[in-house]
C-alpha cells in the first residue's frame, strides 16, 4: 500500500510497537493523540531510536490523524467510545482498523465482554457506515511489538467484509518482520478475533510467555 497509515493510541504501549515496526518496514505512520504536543514528542522519540532507514512518524491530535485514509485503533477497551468521538468528523471513510478487544478481568482471570453489535469492529460499522472496517492485530501482544530486535513470529488474523480493504491490511502485516497476514472471513467472524485474547492471556500467565497465534500447513496456493 502507499500512503500513511494513522494510528489512534499511538502513543499507547501498543501502537508505539506497531509504529515502530511498520516504519521499519517502510510504511509513513502518523501517531494520534488526545494532545497533539504528546503526539509530536513520541513520534520524534521513535524517530531518534529508530534511527536512518526508517519510514517518517510524526504525531498529532486524534481528529487530525483520522483524515489519513488508513486509521489503526490501538486503544483499550475503556475509554475506546471517547476515541471514536474524536475522529468521527474525520475518519467518515477511512479504513478503519480495529484493535480493540472488550475485555474484563476478575479473580479468575481475563474474559471476553459481549458486545450489543456482535463485536467492536461491527459496533465501529455501525458508527462508520461509509467507512471500511477490519479487525487485525487483535492478538499480538504489545511486548511482542516492542521487542524491535526480534521478528513478531505471528499471524495477524484479519477479518473484514471489503475484499480490498481486508487485502490492504494483509499486505500491511506481511510487511512486519516475522509476521504473516491471513484473511479470516467476513465482520462477523472479528467476535472470535476478539475473543483469542483472553486466552492468550490465560496462555501467557501459565507459561510466563508472550504467545500468539500461528497456523500450520497454510498456503496461499
Amino acid at each position: 500500500m502507499s500512503g500513511p497509515v494513522a494510528i489512534i493510541g499511538g502513543t499507547g504501549a501498543m501502537g508505539r510497537g506497531l509504529a515502530a515496526r511498520l516504519a521499519l518496514a517502510g510504511v509513513e505512520v502518523v501517531l494520534g493523540s488526545r494532545d497533539a504536543e504528546r503526539g509530536a514528542a513520541v513520534a520524534a522519540t521513535l524517530t531518534e531510536e529508530l534511527g536512518a532507514g526508517a519510514a517518517a512518524i510524526t504525531g498529532t491530535d486524534n481528529a487530525t490523524a483520522g483524515a489519513t485514509p488508513v486509521v489503526v485503533l490501538a486503544v483499550p477497551f475503556d475509554g475506546f467510545e471517547a476515541n471514536l468521538d474524536s475522529i468521527a468528523q474525520t475518519a467518515t471513510t477511512s479504513v478503519i482498523v480495529s484493535m480493540v478487544n472488550p475485555l474484563g478481568f476478575d479473580r479468575r482471570g481475563a474474559y471476553p465482554i459481549t458486545v450489543a453489535a456482535g463485536s467492536i469492529a461491527e459496533h465501529i460499522a455501525e458508527r462508520f457506515p461509509e467507512a471500511r472496517v477490519v479487525s487485525a492485530f487483535n492478538t499480538v501482544a504489545a511486548p511482542v511489538l516492542g521487542a524491535l530486535d526480534r521478528p513478531v513470529d505471528e499471524d495477524i488474523l484479519v477479518a473484514g467484509d471489503d475484499p480490498e480493504a481486508v487485502d490492504m491490511v494483509v499486505d500491511l502485516a506481511d510487511r512486519i518482520d516475522g509476521a504473516r497476514g491471513v484473511a479470516v472471513g467476513a465482520l462477523r467472524l472479528s467476535v472470535v478475533l476478539e475473543s483469542l485474547t483472553p486466552v492468550l492471556i490465560g496462555v501467557n500467565k501459565r507459561y510466563r510467555t508472550h504467545a500468539g497465534v500461528r497456523f500450520s500447513r497454510l498456503s496461499s496456493d
